[in-house]
């Protein structure tokens, strides 16, 4: 009996010294999590290789991008754009009205929101020239993990479905037979909502230089 009272005591004490330490340990940072995906925040694309593609966009790590996607699309600025440069095992890249490369909207070009959203397969990121705030419309869809591109473009979205459709989408610099963007909405809005025209440019402002041809993404 006494045996057994020294070893429950024994226990026991083992025990509080196990709590004291690791109170003194700090307690593990909460991992992060993706913010429900809500229709004001899916982004839908009509590819010509089959579609739907949805997106989920990430206003809370860069907003200004997410906007600019949402004003673009609203104004039907990326229906019937092509994919003009695709790249094995690397991306697909659209958003160019030109379809060159050259090419952007008529609205000025947006700050870079570098943020923690990785280069995985399936991340939407936004093109852009040399200089870090030139991104424009341009935006490309990640076939593989490409980390080197994490913090020097601005990742502003995810697919949540219709990867077979990118996967699907010709190669080449520029493809043959590119595809295309159908028709490009948000879910909230749906297919079939009035587009809203962009604001005509300033009448002061000055005009934008011709653009030299660029990638827009850096080559493998």
């Amino acid at each position: 009996m006494f045996v057994k009272k020294f070893i429950a005591a024994a226990l026991m004490l083992l025990g509080f010294a196990g709590l004291a330490h690791a109170a003194d340990k700090p307690m593990a940072a909460p991992v992060s999590t993706i913010p429900a995906a809500e229709p004001e925040n899916i982004w839908v694309l009509q590819l010509s290789t089959g579609g739907p593609v949805r997106i989920q966009l990430r206003p809370d790590k860069a907003p200004n991008h997410v906007a600019r996607i949402k004003q673009l699309t609203r104004a039907g600025f990326y229906d019937g754009l092509v994919f003009h440069r695709v790249i094995e095992g690397f991306m697909a890249q659209t958003g160019d009205p030109r379809g060159n490369g050259t090419g952007g909207s008529t609205l000025p070009d947006i700050k870079a929101e570098f943020n923690d959203l990785p280069h995985l397969r399936g991340a939407v990121s936004m093109a852009r020239a040399d200089s870090p705030d030139s991104a424009n419309s341009q935006f490309f869809i990640v076939f593989s993990p490409v980390m080197r591109l994490d913090g020097r473009y601005t990742v502003f979205g995810r697919l949540l479905g219709g990867m077979s459709f990118v996967d699907a989408v010709p190669r080449g610099e520029p493809p043959a037979a590119p595809a295309t963007i159908v028709k490009a909405w948000i879910e909230a809005d749906g297919p079939d909502a009035p587009r809203v025209p962009l604001p005509a440019p300033a009448l002061d402002a000055a005009p934008k230089p011709e653009p030299v041809l660029t990638d827009g993404v850096p080559k493998l």
